[in-house]
């Protein structure tokens, strides 16, 4: 059995609890938040709250740490800090920092004695994947990646830290023409064309 901790209570953390739960050789032992815990409410399932300043408390009870912040404060505060203490997994995107954010993660995994692996989300991490095994079966071919319809959480994340900013979020729906394009063998290059993001704020 493998013993399961995770760092941050949003859409990601529920997404995490509800994944534990449906894997018989998983155990949620605790969610630790910024948040007063005794105000945390389970969805469908008991959770064990904590305040994140308890996790050391937990050295020895947790296997891994699954970490559930925002890669745009969060995650580059909190994965160095957890790593100290556990084997951890993230699901840091900010593509640019990565090689900055390894650096930092590595340092602090190789003090603790742990293992942590970043950039586990579904780009940077399952699309790389998938595109990697796509270049290895077509290496004369061109891969293309698409995002939506659907809501980007890290760009929702990023805007409603924007200051006057009380709540948001980002649509991403991509383009149909080029869609349409790479459908007929069209080279595309402008990546920047691929998507249209659209947010809503108040």
């Amino acid at each position: 059995m493998i013993r399961v901790g995770i760092v941050g209570y949003g859409n990601l953390g529920k997404g995490v609890e509800k994944a534990i739960s449906q894997n018989e050789d998983l155990e949620l032992i605790a969610v630790f938040t910024r948040r007063n815990p005794e105000q945390m409410v389970a969805e469908g399932t008991e959770v064990r709250f904590e305040h994140i300043s308890a996790a050391e408390q937990y050295i020895g009870k947790i296997d891994v740490m699954i970490l559930c912040g925002g890669s745009a404060t969060d995650l580059p505060e909190q994965t160095p800090a957890i790593a100290k203490l556990f084997n951890t997994v993230d699901s840091f995107d900010t593509h640019a920092k990565i090689p900055e954010f390894y650096k930092d993660v590595n340092a602090a995994a190789e003090q603790g004695g742990h293992v942590s692996v970043i950039s586990t989300g579904w780009d940077p991490g399952l699309f790389s994947m998938n595109r990697l095994l796509a270049q290895s079966i077509l290496p004369e071919g061109k891969e293309y990646t698409f995002w939506g319809k659907g809501v980007s959480q890290g760009h929702s994340d990023a805007i409603r830290r924007v200051p006057g900013v009380k709540a948001g979020v980002q649509y991403t729906v991509p383009v149909e023409e080029v869609i349409n394009r790479i459908r007929a063998g069209k080279h595309q290059s402008c990546l920047h064309a691929r998507n249209i993001c659209v947010n809503v704020m108040w």
